[in-house]
């Protein structure tokens, strides 16, 4: 029998403000037939087997599309091509602490569909789960979706840029490495970070086995490095990426939607007139 003190402890235990956001393997199993998968696992890995009925999205192709200025016409197109309807639920599949699916979440959630949720450790939790896998491609109903861009979602350099100026940019997060963030990792003209930006790698979000960590875990792990997730941010990487891994933790534990700088470092480091600071790397 469980104890009044347990019971207790139990129901003090952090939850996740939007557990809506994350769908478990033994679930997808259950669900599978009733919601649109999309598998952003590489082309050969969907190939050799994957969630009957899954399509496979050309990550690669949608990130270049988002990197300059996403057209809504042009992506409506796109997305009907998927066979996607913002009344349906997707859920996003891809490998253990892939940057891929949580791109592809951002990008659907950035085009106003609301239930979109990642499938938390990627594939083989699905597999774990008993679920079966297939490696014929279902064939696709086109669409007409309606979109509605959620530019709240979406941070510019121009943006960041007055926000530093007025002060009021609010919590900045650099999801890259550490040696990224100090500039010792050059992966532009020029190596370093966003001033005021607080550093947090995006894989410190993730379990060894690709799932997000408890409530309880990222609350703490937030706190130590100065973010409060409970009031809007924004992330940034590389290209998008692990940013966007980054504000879906945010979003998953503290419930305000976090905007990504989807440019990211790839456009700020690039640029000689943006502001850099060069941190020095933690003991």
């Amino acid at each position: 029998m469980i104890s009044w003190f347990v019971m207790l402890a139990l129901a003090a235990e952090p939850t996740y403000a939007k557990p809506e956001l994350l769908i478990d393997g033994p679930t997808l199993v259950k669900q599978a037939a009733k919601v649109h998968i999309l598998d952003a696992r590489p082309k050969k890995d969907y190939d050799k087997g994957h969630i009957p009925g899954a399509v496979h999205v050309p990550v690669e192709t949608w990130a270049k599309a988002m990197a300059g200025r996403p057209d809504e016409a042009a992506w409506a197109k796109t997305l009907g091509q998927f066979g996607l309807r913002p009344d349906r639920p997707i859920v996003v599949v891809g490998t253990p602490r892939t940057v891929d699916a949580a791109r592809v979440w951002w990008i659907l959630r950035f085009w106003g569909f609301e239930q979109v949720r990642l499938l938390d450790g990627g594939l083989p939790a699905y597999v774990a789960a008993g679920g079966k896998q297939s490696t014929e491609a279902p064939k696709v109903e086109v669409t007409k979706p309606e979109l509605r861009k959620q530019t709240q979602r979406l941070a510019t350099k121009d943006e960041i840029l007055e926000g530093l100026k007025k002060g009021d940019l609010g919590p900045l997060v650099d999801a890259r490495s550490e040696g990224e963030h100090c500039g010792t990792d050059v992966k532009a003209k020029r190596g370093g970070s966003i001033p005021e930006a607080k550093h947090l790698e995006w894989t410190a979000t993730l379990d060894k086995d690709g799932k997000f960590k408890s409530a309880a875990e990222l609350q703490k792990l937030f706190k130590e490095v100065g973010i409060d997730p409970t009031k809007p941010a924004t992330t940034y990487c590389q290209s998008g990426g692990r940013a966007a891994v980054m504000a879906f933790a945010l979003e998953l534990v503290g419930g305000k939607p976090a905007r990504n700088y989807y440019g990211s470092w790839s456009e700020w480091g690039n640029d000689e007139k943006t502001p850099i600071v060069k941190p020095r790397k933690e003991k």
